[in-house]
């Protein structure tokens, strides 16, 4: 395909927050620019009008005419839907997401892209800010909304050829047609590869091929790159032993590279020290919480190192850095009760995120309020792990499986199990039958002190406005 003739290009799925913004970074450079989707409701359909992209609810054939140049299919897509067959009987061609961030925007461009089971978004927007706080402006694109940019992308100033694009770097695979994982688009010059668990059974089969595609992708970067390695995953440390370029190691334990110690966390977030090679290189205070986002802290600093950025604006860049939207997020407090809500799903992540709730504000009870949604939070695969992960809090309340026909019934979670899993771990647990029961038996037993944690990567029904809803009511 010659690039120079596209001038108009349908997404097909475009109300994902990637495929979103996609959709705006083409309008941005001055691409006619149509979408559909089956579900197309605020924020996504209100971010898309805003930048007066046309969206049309539902597939059909009709949304494909006049044929565009292009259609980037989303990978939720498959063989059977109208614009898919319209495209293919009509020889128009095809990009995955990935393919068309690659054609359109990452070969002019050097790419840092963040890999890893866990903190991808929240790494990548730390470097984008550190960056964007040393006056670099750099292109970026994140899985979520960086609240200092107020945005899950930005196209920098003219920078010329070769100026960083930072991009958060996902496992998952990229489309029907294209069944790998999306990272291995992205060109990578500069990485990070953070940590590698297993995770997204519906695709693969076990942890070692999880392992195999971040071998793929190590493989890519050149020999004048530069990779950053999770020291404190095994399977980071793994799957990068045989890459071709510089690296670093960053973590908490042993003798990384990049490492931490005094690390002091408090309600404000944390303090701590950064150290290069056993000597004193900045400290920091970060209003972030856990031991996690430092070292989500620590990838974040080598990479802006190696991009050159000074050590004060490093340090600037992540005493300033506000998060990401959905990540550990105040959304109320009532009567002494704090609510929050953050994006964890897998076992780890629920796991350090209830740690670092309860080390940060030691609340008199924890609350954790998960819902088992993503492919693989909804399967058995981790039904002892998700156990101990939620064990850390006092009380537990479920909502039902996510669409379980989606997940073989030998397969899916057992939440019976797991409520008994958790009484027998000394936890008050209880399986509610939707977010409205949630909010009610929350609303009516949370005591002032309690501090409520609201985990799932979806909408949950609304219970993060229900539940707060509920104890105002209470509160009246």
């Amino acid at each position: 395909m010659d690039d120079g003739k596209v001038r108009r290009i349908h997404l097909a799925g475009i109300c994902g927050t990637a495929m979103a913004s996609l959709g705006a970074m083409l309008k941005d450079r001055g691409f006619e620019v149509t979408g559909s989707d089956e579900g197309v409701y605020p924020p996504m359909s209100d971010f898309l009008a805003q930048r007066r992209i046309d969206v049309r609810q539902g597939y059909g054939e009709g949304n494909l005419s006049p044929a565009p140049d292009l259609v980037v299919v989303g990978n939720a897509l498959s063989r059977g839907n109208p614009e898919v067959e319209r495209a293919l009987d009509g020889r128009i061609p095809l990009m995955s997401l990935p393919e068309a961030l690659k054609t359109f925007f990452l070969r002019e461009r050097t790419p840092v892209v963040v890999t890893g089971t866990h903190g991808k978004t929240t790494t990548t927007s730390m470097i984008a800010w550190g960056l964007a706080s040393a006056g670099r402006r750099p292109d970026f694109l994140v899985g979520g909304i960086a609240e200092n940019f107020q945005s899950s992308y930005g196209l920098g100033a003219a920078q010329g050829e070769g100026a960083p694009f930072v991009i958060e770097g996902d496992e998952y695979d990229s489309a029907f047609f294209d069944k790998g994982p999306k990272f291995l688009h992205y060109l990578p010059w500069l990485a990070v590869v953070g940590n590698v668990e297993f995770d997204h059974a519906d695709i693969y089969g076990d942890l070692d091929a999880v392992k195999l595609q971040f071998r793929r992708f190590v493989n890519l970067i050149p020999r004048s790159g530069f990779l950053a390695v999770g020291s404190d995953s095994p399977g980071a440390l793994d799957v990068c032993r045989d890459g071709f370029c510089d690296m670093e190691t960053f973590g908490i334990g042993g003798a990384p590279d990049w490492g931490a110690r005094d690390i002091r966390a408090h309600a404000g977030g944390c303090d701590f020290a950064i150290t290069y090679r056993g000597e004193g290189f900045i400290s920091a205070r970060m209003g972030l919480f856990g031991d996690y986002n430092v070292r989500n802290a620590l990838a974040a600093t080598a990479v802006l190192h190696r991009l050159g950025v000074p050590a004060g604006d490093i340090r600037k860049g992540l005493e300033t850095f506000a998060g990401v939207r959905r990540r550990l997020q105040l959304r109320a407090e009532v009567d002494g009760v704090r609510v929050y809500e953050d994006f964890a799903h897998h076992p780890t992540a629920v796991r350090e995120t209830l740690a670092a709730v309860r080390a940060a504000f030691r609340p008199e009870r924890l609350w954790a309020v998960y819902e088992p949604r993503s492919a693989t939070s909804r399967r058995n695969v981790f039904q002892g792990e998700i156990a101990e992960a939620l064990s850390l809090a006092d009380c537990v309340a479920l909502p039902p499986l996510f669409r379980p026909e989606k997940v073989p019934a030998a397969e899916r979670l057992d939440e019976g199990r797991l409520v008994a899993d958790l009484r027998a771990r000394g936890a008050q647990a209880w399986s509610l039958g939707s977010a409205d029961g949630i909010a009610e038996k929350v609303g009516a037993e949370a005591r002032p002190g309690d501090l409520v944690v609201i985990m799932s990567n979806g909408g949950f029904d609304g219970i993060y406005e229900k539940l707060p809803a509920r104890l105002r009511a209470r509160s009246r």
